[in-house]
Order: structure tokens, then sequence, then C-alpha cells
């Protein structure tokens, strides 16, 4: 009689579909607290159906982006809670700059081993970033696939759809030469540069995630972890006070290769250093590693999560505006004429 042969299921090809279901059950809990009026589907259809109503003339703004390297901090720490928030913040920030509000957002999770309870942290900061922007969590795809990452690690990655009348997209096209440059302050490195500064703070200085750093006020692991800011709330504000003519999220590339995105040709903006205290954390990096300066600005924020366009005569206005609204800002420069039909450029003084 032959042998009977053994039987083989997708758990032993290292996808469990039962534990695919808890992590469901975590993600529709979270995500449910998400939703608005728009939403008229709910967590496990194929697709997720939004109604846009009240709209005009609506432009749909969309974006997609990841949180990087970050993540590996969260892996070291067992961390997951705040990265999900982190990527909701930094999808807002780059559709705001446009004048756009968050209709509803979709993530990419994806993992070797799919652990429902580090699935249901991650997506319980998606939901509150989601919540505090007025974003419904309408969707993602959780996708287990052995083999493709290192035990206990994941990627996530977050799309973005937002909506804003045409008549007030921000284009950036009204910016003159002599407009005031407001920067925004950041919470810490947000999301860019982590490869960068795990290198410095881990590997050169050799420093653990707890290791306590009196300059810093904290553990490495809890500066690190900080969560990238939304300006979404003071950037309404101001377009709704017909004061702001263009905006620039600075990520990656910095100051120096974001702010003349959200410029028209043949206008530079200049920064004046020293017109805002850098943030500790990447002055001790710069120490660490000797950074060249332009490396240093290519690569983080430096303590300035936005950079505003306003002309000079409503720069008062503005900075009550921001004042009310408790977002620590600074002018950092102005708007400067170059050569016609010259590709924007920063440049520092």
């Amino acid at each position: 009689m032959p042998a009977k042969k053994k039987q083989i299921r997708y758990r032993d090809a290292g996808v469990d579909i039962d534990e695919a279901g808890r992590a469901v059950a975590l993600i529709r809990k979270h995500a449910g607290s998400t939703f608005t009026r728009g939403v008229l589907t709910d967590i496990g259809t194929f697709g997720a159906g939004f109604r846009l109503a009240g709209w005009k003339q609506p432009v749909l703004v969309s974006s997609a982006d990841g949180v990087g390297t970050k993540l590996k901090i969260a892996f070291l720490t067992g961390r997951h809670n705040t990265v999900g928030e982190d990527l909701v913040n930094h999808c807002v920030n780059d559709i705001s700059v446009q004048g756009a509000i968050p209709l509803f957002f979709l993530d990419y999770y994806a993992t070797g081993k799919l652990d429902a309870e580090v699935a249901g942290q991650v997506v319980e900061g998606l939901a509150r970033g989601c919540r505090a922007n007025g974003c419904a969590l309408i969707g993602g795809e959780t996708a287990e696939m052995p083999g493709l990452y290192q035990p206990g690690e994941y990627d996530l990655a977050g799309f973005i759809v937002g909506a804003v009348e045409r008549n007030r997209l921000l284009t950036g096209k009204t910016i003159r030469a002599g407009d005031a440059l407001i920067g925004l302050a950041s919470s810490g490195l947000h999301t860019n540069g982590y490869s960068l500064a795990r290198k410095l703070l881990l590997e050169t200085a050799g420093y653990g995630p707890g290791t306590f750093l009196p300059e810093l006020g904290s553990t490495v692991a809890d500066e690190l972890l900080k969560v990238h800011t939304s300006y979404l709330a003071p950037i309404r504000a101001l377009a709704a006070a017909g004061v702001l003519k263009g905006a620039a999220h600075i990520t990656g590339g910095g100051i120096t290769d974001n702010t003349p995105r959200m410029l028209p040709r043949g206008l530079g903006a200049r920064i004046e250093l020293g017109s805002w205290k850098v943030p500790p954390v990447f002055e001790l990096m710069k120490r660490i590693g000797g950074i060249p300066n332009d490396d240093w600005r290519r690569t983080f924020n430096l303590g300035v999560g936005m950079i505003l366009a306003v002309g000079r005569r409503n720069l008062a206005k503005a900075e009550r505006i921001l004042g009310r609204h408790s977002t620590p800002s600074f002018v950092v420069g102005e708007v400067v004429g170059l050569a016609r039909g010259a590709k924007p450029r920063v440049i520092y003084q």
C-alpha cells in the first residue's frame, strides 16, 4: 500500500491566513474610528467608496510616500504605534502645500511573517493621524510575503487623496521678489535622513536606542521617533485668509531642494542663516560626522518642516494667524529675483 502523501498547507509556506484574519479585525476597529460622512463602504470590500459632495469645481490632489528607514528605529525599540502617524502627516503635508484638504487615505503594510499585534499597532498610529487630520482611513493592503523581509521587519507606504476648489489651488504663480519666507518649526527629523542619522548616532557614536543624551534631553530612540508634524491647520487658516502664496514641505533634499519647488522661474529663495535656532540633534550629528554644510542642508530639515511664501504687507497678519494656531514660526528669508527664466534655487546668506 503506497505511503500517504503529506498534505502541505499555505501555513507550511509561511503564510498564516488565520493571523491575517486577526490583523483585519484589529485594522477594522482602528480604521472605523476615522470614517467621515463621505465613506460609503466598510473595511473588507474589494474597493473603497467615497462620496464627493458639496464641492463646485473640485480638483483632486493625490500623493504617495513611505516612512523610510525610520522604521528601523521602530524595529529596534519594538515601538510601532507612531510610524503610521508619521506617514499620514507626511502625506497630508504633501497635498496641503497645494491647498488641498485630505479626504481619504490608504496604506500598504508588507512583512515576511505577519504579527497581528504589530500590524494593529501600526494601524493604530495611522488611525490617530487620520482622525487628527479629518481624513478617513478607507482601505489598504496587508501582505505576508515569506522570504522577502528580515524577521521582525515590515515596510509601510501610504496613499492620500484630497481636494481643493480649482480657484483656490496653490500654485505659487503669484509669488514675487520681495515676498517673505516663513519657516514652521519641525518636531525633529520628521521622516527624512534616517539612513545617515542611524549611521552617525548608532554606528559612529556607538549610542544605543536607550542612551540618554543630556543635550537632547531625551534618549536617542525618543528623539528619533518624534512624530512628523502636520501643518494642515495653519496652512488652511492662512489660505482662507488669502495671505498664503505658496508652500514647500521640507522633506528629503532639505531646504535646498524643496523650497525651489514652489517658486516660478526667475525667482530664488534667499535663506538667512541664523534666523532660526537649529535643534540640538542636527548640530550633534554634524559634529559626530563632520558633515559638510551642503550635505547637512540637503539631508535634514534642520528644524524647519515647512516654508511659506507671504507678501510683505500680509506678514504681520500671517504671524498673528500662526500665533493663534500655536505654530512656532520664524521669518527665514525672502524671495529674490534671478535672471529671466532662470531655474529657481536657494541662496544661503
